[in-house]
């Protein structure tokens, strides 16, 4: 037996990629046809992926957490006599390619030396010489510019020969008697300097020993102000406590979760009907049912009778809308919301109409099981052709819910609640539920989505019709 590979399985056909949960066999384990080897876990369930063949399992290629695409391979299977190095060869990841070296670069002489580099024009640091420090007299004729930066560095202004217009010292003036005096300035020193700031702002901040280039100017075309100054030399607030948190990973379950309702939210013309539909029928039959039945019956399978009832009566929402077609089934498979700490699944009961009541109450009590256990099977929650999400047990008394598609329709269903006198002039107070049925509007008009709700209605309110 030569060298064989376990893959990713592909379970339904939205299945694109699956992430290894655990292996059930160890390296070296011989395993038969039909064996399981291990768990993975795909956007809606955590299944167990059984042997193609006989082999032994020679070596692992997808470790637990890895998330590989449909028809990778995750393991090697071979007979003993096939060597490690067979084995390895076969699963060993491909290695690095090389960089090839440019032929110029190889021609090059190993030893050449670096380029010379070229001395920085931009001076480090100021150094003033001493023949240039002192203090400037107020006679001294000088832009303000050249006078704070003569203040900040102790330069005597009277020393510095003056080009400027009515023997005016500026800022050029400074940096080129410095140079010439064998001392050097940087550059942002003299862009510093030739900041416009008022003279009083120059001195505070000379005094507090702030550098008004990070001043923010308040001032007519760009002035500094005495005001910038206080302002600059005020301590930074400090930071407002972060709140705390984590981020969480979606799931694959997740993910696929926001993509399919992001594309119906997105693509699916949806409108919505609403309904008050009185209860107090369906609960006094169900409490009579119940008194005998061996497997408890809720009000959601009375619900998913009842919907049914309705989708026989008004065919036109019993429909998939695909590709330029609507499908329109005889048959009606509803699928039921269940919530789970991952997400949301659909289990599909599948042709409700010709199911008893007490068959549909079993059959959506196991699919609930399974689904929480992640046991679905892929057919178990994939197709249907219409979706019931009931939140009333949460006490929501009104929602919208999203198509899930392709089906043509889903029904929000929230929590009875009491009614005082004159509901639908009744003589007294009613048990009372609101459901919103979501059409797609592709498919079904707002009469054809009123009817379904008259027939719904009818069915709940009367509801010995469920059981014929």
């Amino acid at each position: 037996m030569g060298i064989r590979y376990l893959e990713v399985p592909k379970w339904g056909l939205s299945m694109e990629e699956g992430t290894v949960v655990a292996w059930l066999i160890a390296p070296g384990a011989a395993f038969s046809e039909g064996d399981e080897i291990c768990e993975i876990e795909t956007s809606k369930i955590t299944n167990v992926v059984e042997a193609p063949f006989d082999g032994v399992l020679r070596k692992v290629l997808a470790e637990p957490g890895e998330t590989l695409p449909v028809g990778a391979p995750i393991a090697i299977s071979a007979s003993e006599d096939v060597c490690d190095a067979e084995i390895e060869a076969a699963g060993g990841a491909p290695s690095t390619p090389q960089v090839e070296t440019p032929a110029a670069a190889e021609a090059a002489p190993p030893s050449a030396a670096p380029a010379p580099q070229t001395a920085s024009k931009t001076p480090t640091s100021s150094t003033i010489p001493e023949p240039l420090k002192g203090v400037t007299s107020a006679d001294v004729v000088a832009t303000p510019s050249a006078r704070a930066l003569a203040q900040q560095h102790g330069i005597d202004l009277g020393k510095v020969p003056a080009t400027g217009r009515g023997n005016r010292v500026s800022v050029s003036d400074i940096l080129t008697a410095v140079e010439t005096a064998g001392g050097q300035m940087t550059a942002d020193i003299a862009e510093v300097a030739a900041l416009r700031a008022s003279p009083l702002a120059r001195r505070v901040a000379g005094q507090k020993g702030i550098d008004l280039g990070q001043v923010t100017p308040s001032g007519a075309k760009g002035k500094i102000l005495l005001a910038d100054v206080e302002q600059a030399a005020q301590p930074a607030p400090a930071p407002a406590p972060q709140a705390a948190y984590r981020d969480i990973p979606m799931t694959g379950m997740r993910k696929t979760i926001a993509e399919r309702l992001t594309a119906s939210a997105r693509d699916i013309p949806h409108f919505r009907l609403s309904s008050d539909i009185r209860l107090d029928a369906l609960l006094a039959l169900r409490k009579q049912l119940n008194e005998s039945a061996p497997k408890k019956i809720s009000v959601t399978d009375m619900l998913v009778k009842a919907a049914s009832k309705a989708l026989i009566a008004v065919p036109g929402c019993n429909v998939q809308v695909l590709d330029g077609a609507i499908r329109q089934f005889d048959q009606t498979d509803i699928c039921l919301a269940v919530a789970l700490d991952g997400g949301l699944l659909t289990p599909k009961v599948s042709g409700v109409d010709s199911l008893s009541l007490s068959a549909v109450a079993q059959e959506t009590a196991a699919l609930i099981e399974a689904a929480r256990a992640g046991t679905l099977q892929p057919d178990q929650f994939t197709g249907g052709t219409f979706t019931i999400s009931n939140l009333g047990m949460y006490g929501v008394d009104q929602f919208d819910a999203i198509i899930n598609p392709p089906q043509g329709a889903i029904l929000a269903v929230g929590a009875g609640r009491t009614e005082g006198h004159g509901y639908r002039h009744g003589d007294g107070p009613a048990t009372v539920m609101t459901v919103t049925l979501s059409c797609d509007h592709r498919a079904i008009d707002g009469a054809l989505g009123a009817q379904w709700l008259q027939a719904f209605r009818a069915a709940v309110e009367t509801p010995m019709q469920i059981l014929l």
